[in-house]
């Protein structure tokens, strides 16, 4: 009967080994890493637990976290192997002797693996426990518990008097994508290993050696495509190789998003439409077309900051580049800010893809959209509009304009805003003279070199500082009136308003206040006063505040409450304290007391 048995199951068992040698592995399965030197971008890791190794400094228990993909099973398999091989090289495991064989074919009595994503109760970690302190063939038990942090409370409890003294041959390794939600008493009990995405350098090595050693034939355009999408974990990047190898071609889903980007730095809002339009009919989500073109313009701004903070090929990296400052920074802040609000929108949106094209146009026309950071980008294309095609001297003056609009006013609002918009107006309507509000040369003089224009029409030209003639008092007391008390701050136009102009010397005016107490307030926003004068006379000017020597008033002169003598006030009450009936009968003259 045992022969029977026996040439029953041979047949099985070469079947079983004939469908065995037939069937695919996925690349992430069949190259994944052997041996320390071979976990790629984990070498501050890899080093630390090769040495440990060698030196016999292993400890009970180690944390490994990190994304998916990044080498933390077949890290923690590799330590087992490594505690277990009977001819370790500096640390390594040999790979070749019974335990590393039996470790990496996943049969060793020496490794048990558990999920606790599937097994997170407490009875399958009091299983777990009370097997711990049984023997084992080789040298050390090895627990590795993937997603640790699924396990329930009370599992956790179980585990944690066993992790802080297991038996002297047991090592604990758990994994996690997230270590917060680990109990901190668990923490504190291991060593903790974080785990890194790969940069882009590294992943792509990766791709190339392993379509080198398969012999895919994937063309380098299609790797350099499937390491953007791995984004850092080196399983979804082979898993991706599986896939465009399988295919033969890669759909490269970023040229409708290079398109989109392309039709927002040529403002051209419709252009934008249209790709979407594509995408959407081609089968592409909404959502998941605003990530990628978020991805994008995220790289650009980093390209502007600093080339090295973008993993992107060389020709990829350049476009994204000559994209990023064609739109410009406050452009690519601003339609990231758009989106990245529209994306939170469409989460509760009937049609995702209306609030994407109501995004995407207002991104590419600012002047549909009335939020600051959208007329910062309008003053910041007319700013490099001005400088690229104005001439020189123009240039000088669009810059100090859009300066002046775009600098805001510290105490009182944009009053400087409003200063150099009233001046730009101003100057566009000064081509027709106005003779009515001439000034008299009888009574007013002149300037060496002045014109007969206005006061606020001649304040708003632009004149070179060198050039400009001298101040005077009575244009700055005309101009004071006219223009500049109405377009100082509140505060400053409230505590300005009654002082006067004494005298002018060179770039220094005297400002004469009522008294010393008002001087004094006033100097808290000098600089204020300061900055609307230069701005509306396009040059430097100093105020020196003095008190005013002529008698303008009760505001001339406040009496300290300290300096009053109340014995010569002759209305003053006596100094005894009245009483009720005292004060009622003085409350109510002709009243009579009536007892009862």
């Amino acid at each position: 009967a045992e022969g029977a048995q026996r040439d029953a199951a041979e047949p099985v068992t070469g079947m079983v080994d004939f469908v065995e040698d037939q069937v695919y592995q996925s690349l992430y399965r069949r190259y994944r890493p052997q041996r320390f030197d071979e976990v790629r971008g984990q070498q501050h890791i890899s080093l630390t637990l090769r040495n440990a190794v060698r030196d016999e400094r292993v400890a009970h228990a180690y944390l490994f976290s990190g994304p998916r993909g990044t080498g933390k099973t077949s890290t923690a398999r590799i330590l087992a192997k490594a505690l277990n091989c009977v001819t370790t090289t500096e640390g390594e495991p040999c790979g070749v002797c019974d335990s590393c064989v039996q470790i990496q074919a996943g049969s060793s009595l020496d490794v048990h693996e558990l999920d606790a994503a599937s097994n997170n109760g407490i009875d399958a970690m009091r299983d777990l426990t009370s097997r711990a302190a049984l023997g084992t063939p080789g040298r050390w038990k090895v627990y590795i518990i993937d997603e640790v942090h699924m396990l329930s409370a009370a599992a956790s409890n179980a585990l944690l008097k066993t992790l802080e003294e297991p038996p002297a041959h047991v090592v604990f390794v758990l994994a996690t994508t997230d270590p917060q939600k680990v109990l901190p008493t668990i923490r504190s009990r291991t060593q903790h290993f974080e785990f890194r995405l790969l940069n882009g350098e590294t992943l792509t090595e990766l791709l190339r050696d392993i379509n080198s050693k398969a012999e895919l034939g994937v063309a380098d355009g299609a790797i350099d495509l499937v390491m953007r999408k791995g984004a850092g974990s080196a399983r979804d990047a082979l898993s991706l190789l599986d896939q465009v190898a399988a295919a033969g071609i890669s759909d490269d889903e970023g040229e409708v998003v290079e398109e989109i980007v392309e039709s927002l730095c040529e403002r051209d809002a419709g252009r934008a439409l249209v790709a979407v339009a594509e995408a959407i009919g081609a089968g592409r989500d909404p959502r998941r077309l605003s990530v990628d073109v978020l991805d994008y313009l995220r790289n650009g701004f980093l390209a502007l900051m600093s080339r090295s903070l973008v993993t992107l090929p060389d020709v990829a990296l350049a476009q994204v580049e000559e994209q990023a400052k064609r739109l410009g920074a406050p452009a690519l802040v601003r339609a990231m800010e758009v989106l990245g609000d529209a994306m939170v929108d469409m989460r509760e949106a009937i049609d995702p893809r209306i609030t994407l094209e109501v995004a995407l146009v207002r991104v590419a026309r600012p002047e549909a959209d009335t939020s600051p950071a959208a007329m910062v980008e309008r003053i910041e294309r007319l700013e490099r509009a001005s400088s690229t095609r104005a001439s020189q001297p123009d240039r000088a003056k669009a810059h100090a304009e859009v300066e002046a609009i775009e600098t805001p006013d510290v105490q009182g609002g944009p009053a400087a805003s409003r200063a150099a918009l009233g001046a730009m107006q101003r100057r566009n309507s000064s081509a027709t003279p106005v003779s009515s509000t001439t000034p008299d040369s009888s009574t007013t003089p002149e300037a060496p070199g002045s014109a007969s224009l206005p006061l606020a029409v001649e304040s708003a030209r632009p004149v070179d500082p060198v050039e400009s003639a001298p101040l005077n008092r009575d244009e700055l007391t005309k101009a004071w009136g006219d223009v500049i008390l109405g377009e100082l701050p509140q505060r400053a136009r409230a505590r300005y308003r009654v002082g006067r102009f004494t005298g002018v010397e060179g770039d220094t005016v005297a400002f004469a206040l009522p008294n010393e107490i008002h001087r004094d307030r006033c100097e808290e926003l000098k600089s204020d006063v300061e900055q609307v004068i230069g701005a509306h006379f396009r040059r430097t000017v100093y105020l020196n505040l003095v008190v005013d020597t002529v008698d303008s008033g009760p505001m001339a002169k406040i009496v300290p409450d300290d300096a009053v003598d109340i014995t010569e006030l002759t209305n003053a009450r006596p100094a005894k304290a009245l009483s009720v009936e005292d004060r009622l009968r003085e409350a109510f003259p002709g009243a009579e007391d009536i007892q009862t």
